[in-house]
C-alpha cells in the first residue's frame, strides 16, 4: 500500500457546462411523475400534463435558439480567423513573388554586365594576339653595347 501512495496520479475535471439542462429535465420529469400519483381527476391531469408538455416544447425550442445563435457566432468567428489566415497567406506568397522577380532582374542585370565584361575581355586578347609585334628600340641598342 505504501507503494501506491507514492505513485503520481492525474485528476481530470470536466467542466460540463451548465448544470440547468439536467435540472429542468428532472424538475420536469418529477412533475409529470408527481401528477401521474396525485389524486386528481383524469381530466385535470391530462390538463396538466398538456401544460407541462406546452411548457417543455417552448423551453426546448428556447434551448434550440440559443444553441443555433450560439453556433452561427462561434462560426462567424471561425471565418474571420480562417478569411484573415488567407490573407495573411496571400500578401506573404504576393511578397515572396514580387522578392523573387526582383532577384531575378537584378540576376539578369549582373548577368549581362559579366557577359560584357567577358566579350570585352575576350575582344582585348585577340586584338593582342591579332596585332603585329612591333620591334623595340631599347632592345636594339643593349645588343649593339655588347658588341662594342
Amino acid at each position: 500500500m505504501r507503494d501506491q501512495d507514492e505513485v503520481p496520479y492525474i485528476v481530470i475535471e470536466r467542466d460540463g457546462g451548465s448544470q440547468v439542462g439536467p435540472f429542468v429535465i428532472g424538475a420536469l420529469v418529477g412533475a409529470g411523475l408527481a401528477l401521474l400519483f396525485a389524486p386528481k381527476s383524469g381530466t385535470e391531469t391530462q390538463e396538466e400534463l398538456k401544460e407541462h408538455a406546452r411548457r417543455l416544447r417552448v423551453t426546448a425550442e428556447e434551448r434550440m435558439r440559443d444553441a443555433q445563435k450560439h453556433l452561427e457566432d462561434r462560426l462567424d468567428v471561425a471565418r474571420e480567423g480562417v478569411q484573415d489566415r488567407v490573407e495573411s497567406v496571400k500578401s506573404a506568397l504576393d511578397a515572396g513573388r514580387q522578392a523573387a522577380a526582383e532577384a531575378r532582374d537584378e540576376l539578369e542585370k549582373k548577368l549581362e554586365t559579366s557577359k560584357a565584361a567577358y566579350r570585352a575581355g575576350i575582344d582585348a586578347a585577340r586584338e593582342t594576339v591579332d596585332a603585329p609585334e612591333q620591334p623595340t628600340d631599347e632592345g636594339g641598342d643593349e645588343d649593339a653595347e655588347d658588341e662594342d
